[in-house]
């Protein structure tokens, strides 16, 4: 097998982790799974599977896949989401990767493409991401941000990009992606207190508007019949709930402050 641990974290996943790892089972001899409370089962299936299981507490995205990385036993890191499945095609091109040895490049770019419920493969038109995945560890680690998962490379390393996707099946209903958006515009306000951020009360008319042209043209989620119209409503919901949250915030703060100037009267 290669030199290359793959790591996941995950909470509830149970029905969606256990393809995730039969997809790459066959890449690594280290599959670690970082577990924060799932209370269905989560930990038996990756263990039934052969992954080392560890629990910790969630501290955010970045932190808890920083996390992940310090449990890892090789150099060379995947990291997957419990809601993505690597194709064989793609399997097969970071096998052939390491096939004659140490990689080429030191960190690698994978296409993650969206699949919304009911597709066995990516839509032509499905939006996709290309985010640095596959890296040497020496090379690069996950941002510590509580809502950003993103590896920061040092200088000057040398990045590739993998032809096969990855297919994120980030949506199992539309309910269930309301309420994983409504916990993650929470995640966003609090980050924008902790960085002081400010933003303008006119974001609060512009931001669905224009977050749902963004997804529903932008995102080419208008090509994807009437469950793209529904995804980008949602995410347009969510973009302007994460600005609503901020000013609830904001205005509850100035009210607390003039009840203390009233009552330091």
């Amino acid at each position: 097998m290669p030199p290359l641990s793959i790591f996941i974290i995950a909470r509830d996943e149970a029905d969606r982790i256990g393809r995730t790892i039969a997809a790459v089972r066959s890449l690594s001899d280290d599959i670690v799974v970082v577990d924060s409370g799932s209370t269905d089962g989560t930990q038996a299936v990756a263990a039934g599977l052969g992954a080392r299981v560890i629990e910790n507490p969630w501290p955010g995205y970045g932190q808890q896949k920083r996390f992940a990385e310090d449990q890892c036993r090789h150099r060379w890191l995947l990291n997957l989401d419990a809601d993505e499945v690597a194709p064989p095609e793609l399997v097969d091109e970071i096998a052939a990767l390491f096939a004659a040895g140490e990689p080429s490049e030191e960190a690698y770019r994978l296409r993650i493409a969206e699949m919304f419920p009911g597709e066995g493969a990516p839509h032509r038109f499905a939006y996709a991401l290309t985010p640095v995945r596959l890296y040497r560890s020496d090379k690069g680690r996950y941002s510590p941000s509580p809502v950003h998962d993103r590896v920061e490379l040092q200088p000057g390393t040398r990045v590739g990009r993998l032809k096969g996707t990855i297919h994120h099946y980030s949506v199992r209903s539309l309910g269930e992606q309301i309420a994983k958006l409504n916990s993650y515009s929470d995640a966003q306000a609090d980050d924008l207190d902790q960085r002081g951020a400010t933003l303008s009360a006119l974001r609060l008319a512009l931001e669905f508007p224009g977050n749902f042209f963004k997804a529903y043209i932008g995102r080419r989620h208008a090509l994807r019949g009437v469950y793209g119209f529904m995804t980008a409503m949602n995410y347009a919901f969510y973009r302007y709930l994460r600005v609503a949250k901020h000013w609830e915030r904001r205005l509850q703060r100035r009210g607390e402050r003039r009840e203390g100037d009233h009552d330091g009267r």
